[in-house]
Order: structure tokens, then sequence, then C-alpha cells
């Protein structure tokens, strides 16, 4: 069986396309070959380490990458997780690619004490759990 590519595309690569390329992974029982990537490398936010690792889930090994258009052009599915990314993703020219925005907040924008940021990456990682869950199940 060939595996569908699913590239997560976000701003800086750093927080949500990173979550849901970790929860993809895990959730996808082998069906999907994931990647992500940004407009530009942030660099792998270790919030979004914490609090995955809190879900079970090791995503400290990956790497903030800017959107290669060879892959982009390869992908079955092209996810944008924000509307920046979404807006300026650039064209993709295989017109077999499926393009979806499944917009979230940015955790890393959160701003009060660390119990109140840390909430606010634990709500976002939750949405995109659940996200992700959903496209496993049902393809879409």
């Amino acid at each position: 069986m060939d595996k569908k590519l699913v590239y997560f595309l976000c701003t800086g690569n750093s927080c949500r396309s990173q979550i849901a390329d970790g929860f993809l992974k895990a959730l996808g029982n082998d069906k999907y070959e994931v990647m992500s990537a940004g407009l530009e490398a942030h660099g792998l936010n270790p919030r979004a380490v914490a609090t995955m690792n809190e879900a079970g889930i090791d995503i400290s090994n990956h790497t903030s990458n800017v959107i290669d258009p060879e892959i982009l052009n390869r992908a079955d599915y092209v996810i944008t997780l924000c509307g920046h990314a979404d807006e300026h993703c650039p064209v993709i020219s295989n017109k077999n690619v499926v393009k979806w925005h499944w917009g979230f907040e940015d955790p890393a924008k959160a701003s009060g004490t660390e119990e109140e940021i840390t909430a606010k990456f634990r709500e976002v990682r939750d949405s995109i759990k659940d996200r992700i869950e959903l496209f496993v199940k049902e393809g879409k």
C-alpha cells in the first residue's frame, strides 16, 4: 500500500505543524508519510515538545524546516494550520494535491503566567489531536 504524503504547513514550523506532525505519526497507523514545514524556520518550540511529552509523544528530534517545493508538489495532502501560511502558501503545481486549511491559534503568542501559557499550549494541542483523529478516522 502506498502511503499518502501529508505535509503540514505553518508560519514558523515550531508549534502547530510540529504538534500535528507528531500526532499523525502516532495515530495514523503507518498509513501516512508525514512531514511539516514553515514559511520560515523558527526552530522547535520547547513548550510544544513539553506539551507533546505530556501526551506521550516525543517530538524532540523533529527539525524546523522551510517549505520544500518538491515535497509540496509530491504531497497528497497539504494542510495549513495558520492563516498566514494559508494566505502565503507557495503555488502548488500538482493539481491532485488536496489542500485544506485547519486554523488553530498560535500558542507561542500566548501571554500571562507560565500556567496560562501552558494551558494555551494544551488547549491547542488537544484541538489539533481531535482534528487529526477525525482525519485518520474519516480521511477528511
